[in-house]
């Protein structure tokens, strides 16, 4: 496997290296001890899948609040799709930084969104299944999102690819960002988790 960083400090590239014989193509997609060498936690907790029946189905921008230390590995099982993440640490270097992949399930390449960093998705393709492995338990009550349409999101550059066909009505009312509140609600979230 090969790490390549991102723009969003803590986020990798996870680029599978196949060998490939007569029967076809073998490449590792997941090691401890390669993970704990790059920087990135050397345990999952769990493993979950969404189906995707359209292109141009968005999923996100989704996030988790402090104390959570979830992160993500995102990898397209079936399909195509175009991941997008932004850094909404306050306390990180590339707060307000974003940067997108295209994951492919011939590449087999993944993504690796460290906790804090806002995280969606749009299929490129029909019938696209992407799998996700945490590092940490799911918490429901400190998920939260933002609108994938955000003007502010849309100054900054933030696109997606394709006119959405499909989104599910939580992503469609996700609040607006405002960053005043957002640096108000990380800094008493930290405080609260200490």
């Amino acid at each position: 496997m090969k790490f390549v960083d991102l723009p969003v400090v803590g986020a990798k590239h996870v680029q599978a290296e196949p060998v490939r014989d007569e029967r076809g193509a073998f490449a590792r997609l997941w090691c401890r001890d390669e993970f704990a060498r790059a920087g990135l936690p050397g345990e999952l907790a769990q493993t979950s899948a969404s189906f995707n029946t359209l292109a141009g189905t968005l999923r996100g921008l989704h996030f988790t609040w402090p104390p959570s230390g979830e992160g993500k590995l995102v990898r397209c099982a079936r399909g195509r799709l175009h991941d997008l993440l932004l850094d909404l640490r306050p306390d990180s270097p590339s707060f307000g930084v974003h940067c997108a992949v295209v994951l492919d399930a011939d590449e087999r390449h993944a993504v690796w969104i460290p906790p804090g960093v806002a995280h969606g998705f749009q299929t490129l393709v029909d019938a696209t299944e992407v799998h996700y492995s945490m590092n940490e338990p799911y918490r429901p009550e400190l998920a939260d999102g933002y609108r994938h349409d955000d003007p502010a999101f849309v100054a900054l550059g933030l696109a997606w690819p394709l006119p959405v066909s499909c989104i599910g009505a939580r992503d469609r009312e996700w609040p607006a960002f405002d960053v005043q509140r957002h640096r108000q609600r990380w800094a008493a979230a930290q405080q609260g988790a200490r």
